[in-house]
C-alpha cells in the first residue's frame, strides 16, 4: 500500500534523464540549461551521486560503495545503477521533488532508464550526444582514465528502451546545444 501511494505521489512530478555516452558535454549542457532556468520554481536540478572523488569535470557528490550497498538496501534512492566500474545513485531529495509536482532533471543513465520507466509514471528522456572523435577528445582532456578505460567508455553504447524525447547534438558551441536543452525544459 506505501508504494501504492508513493508512486501516485510520484507521479504529479516529471522526471527528466539526461543521458549519452562519456565526454558528450552532459554536465556541461545541464550547467548551461541550469543558469538560464534558475529562476523557475518548478524545475530542480539535481546532483548525483557517484563512487568517485570530487572532479571539476564533473557535478557530482561523492559517496563510498558501502553508502551506495546500505543506500540501496534501505531504498533511500530514487534511481541506483552501475556503470564503468563505478556506483551512480539519485538521492531521496527526487522523490520528494517528484512529489511535489516539480520537473526533476537529472544526470542519468542509458542503462538505468527502463528502471526509471518501471518506477515513475511521467518520465521524459534527452539524449546528448557527439561524433565519436569529439568524444575520445573530451575523455582525454579530463584525464581521468588511461587509454584502456577511454576505449571501454567508447565502446560502451546500451541501447536505449525507446526514442528520445530529444537529442542534442553537442559538437560545437555550447551555447547552441545549451539552447536546444534550456528550450526543451522550460517547454515542459
Amino acid at each position: 500500500m506505501a508504494d501504492v501511494q508513493r508512486q501516485a505521489a510520484a507521479a504529479s512530478g516529471l522526471l527528466v534523464l539526461v543521458v549519452g555516452p562519456s565526454g558528450a558535454g552532459k554536465d556541461t549542457l545541464l550547467a548551461y540549461a541550469k543558469a538560464r532556468l534558475g529562476g523557475r520554481s518548478d524545475i530542480v536540478f539535481v546532483r548525483r551521486l557517484v563512487t568517485r572523488p570530487p572532479d571539476a569535470t564533473e557535478d557530482h557528490e561523492p559517496f563510498d560503495v558501502a553508502a551506495f550497498e546500505n543506500g540501496l538496501a534501505a531504498g533511500r534512492f530514487a534511481l541506483a545503477w552501475r556503470a564503468n566500474g563505478l556506483c551512480y545513485a539519485l538521492g531521496p531529495d527526487v522523490k520528494a521533488a517528484l512529489a511535489a509536482g516539480r520537473t526533476v532533471v537529472a544526470n542519468g543513465s542509458r542503462a538505468a532508464v527502463a528502471e526509471a520507466r518501471a518506477r515513475y509514471p511521467r518520465v521524459k528522456l534527452v539524449l546528448i550526444t557527439a561524433p565519436p572523435e569529439v568524444l575520445a577528445a573530451r575523455i582525454a582532456a579530463r584525464g581521468r582514465e588511461d587509454a584502456n578505460a577511454t576505449a571501454g567508455r567508447l565502446a560502451r553504447e546500451p541501447a536505449l528502451d525507446a526514442a528520445p524525447d530529444l537529442t542534442v547534438l553537442n559538437d560545437g558551441a555550447v551555447e547552441l546545444a545549451g539552447e536546444k536543452l534550456a528550450a526543451f525544459l522550460a517547454g515542459l
